[in-house]
């Protein structure tokens, strides 16, 4: 295997149509796990329990590997996009117009729609993206359930200035051992879950209690680590040390990883397996798009379904409780109508992302995200990021 020439940073689209399936994944755990939300009570698609339990199996584990999946590529993209003398201001202004609109949208319509099921009160956690500091179940999954990740992405743009002086520092050829040391960091995250978080009251649906599932997948601060492996992956491709592979192995390392996730119980499961599959996926595609090598995540559809993906995730849960239950209740159907309506609720969601990219996320980024003033001097830090892309 060789290595690139140091990188020449542009678009990388491949990473954008790749974040659809991550956003797909998480949606078909929803669709098919009968969570409860609010006063909403479960439904599933299918009739038959047996059925529903298969695809339980299946499909559960791709909510937290695509949730893990947003992590790693977040840390990839803001540190790729960053450049010498980037001003904090502006990137924070950049970070918070990027996903502060769509959420007080989403948040503001489940508020409405969910009417009854929550508090305002209960509600503010949410909206403030501090839900996910408590273990309480009810206000971490309050409001609009998916928009809890937001509270880790948060913090990872918080402490990005912060966390990308150090990495600009290690020298290239430790590049690949600080990497490991992310990865090594999971899986003391899992251990310190199993070992030293309070083991009860169980979790419903976990193998784990509901103060360790909070602790590995829901804390923020944990979730540090797949960040930051995706800031040290894009300085990787930067300095031109990614490896020559081809797009097939990594996706099917990436198929083969999820297929793990089938077997290897919680806490592992939620980040540890598909950290390297997905670490060398993005690093790949990247060099692909470098190299003009085209991909099927790189193709127009896929790309666009890509940029949408934001409002897909953060309205599916809008779509699957309250657009369901008011069109069709909550009937149950057999293997083909459960099927076409899976289809269905993934093209409702599709529209209702497209919807929210349209009005509110892209005119957002366009009218706010740059100061309409004449620039003044602002304060720096070394190599600070503009966070350009899609995050």
């Amino acid at each position: 295997m060789s290595s690139t020439p140091p990188a020449v940073r542009g678009d990388l689209p491949a990473l954008t149509g790749m974040r659809i399936i991550a956003a797909l994944l998480v949606f078909l755990s929803h669709v098919i796990f009968p969570f409860t939300m609010g006063n909403h009570d479960p439904a599933t698609p299918f009739a038959d329990d047996g059925i529903t339990q298969t695809l339980m199996w299946l499909f559960y584990p791709g909510g937290s590997i695509g949730v893990s999946f947003f992590f790693i590529l977040s840390g990839f993209v803001i540190t790729w996009s960053a450049r010498p003398g980037d001003r904090i201001r502006a990137y924070y202004r950049r970070r918070v117009v990027k996903i502060m609109p769509n959420h007080v949208v989403t948040w503001a319509l489940a508020m409405l729609l969910f009417a009854g099921s929550y508090t305002a009160l209960w509600g503010l956690p949410n909206l403030l993206l501090l839900n996910t500091y408590t273990t309480d179940n009810g206000i971490w999954g309050g409001a609009n359930m998916p928009a809890w990740s937001l509270s880790a992405e948060i913090l990872f743009y918080l402490l990005f200035p912060l966390l990308i002086v150090p990495i600009r520092k290690i020298a290239d050829s430790r590049l690949w051992l600080w990497a490991g040391l992310a990865v090594v960091g999971m899986a003391v995250v899992c251990l310190v879950t199993l070992t030293l978080v309070p083991d009860a009251p169980r979790y419903p649906g976990e193998a784990l209690s509901l103060p360790q599932f909070w602790f590995v997948y829901l804390f923020p601060p944990v979730r540090l680590f797949e960040f930051v492996l995706g800031m040290i992956l894009a300085r990787i491709v930067i300095a031109g040390r990614w490896p020559r592979i081809g797009v097939l192995p990594v996706t099917a390392l990436m198929v083969a990883g999820y297929a793990a996730t089938l077997y290897v119980p919680w806490p592992y499961s939620v980040s540890l397996v598909t950290a390297v599959p997905f670490a060398l996926a993005i690093g790949t595609f990247a060099r692909a798009n470098l190299e003009g090598r085209k991909t099927f995540f790189g193709t127009g559809p896929m790309v666009w379904l890509g940029q949408i993906s934001f409002g897909f995730y953060l309205t599916q849960s809008i779509v699957l409780y309250w657009l369901r239950e008011a069109v069709l209740g909550k009937a149950e159907y057999g293997p083909v109508g459960g099927t076409l309506l899976v289809i269905a609720l993934a093209g409702a969601t599709v529209v209702t992302g497209w919807l929210l990219y349209t009005l509110v996320e892209r005119p957002a980024m366009k009218y706010w995200s740059k100061s309409r003033k004449p620039q003044v001097k602002q304060e720096t830090v070394e190599q600070p990021p503009v966070g350009a892309l899609t995050n």
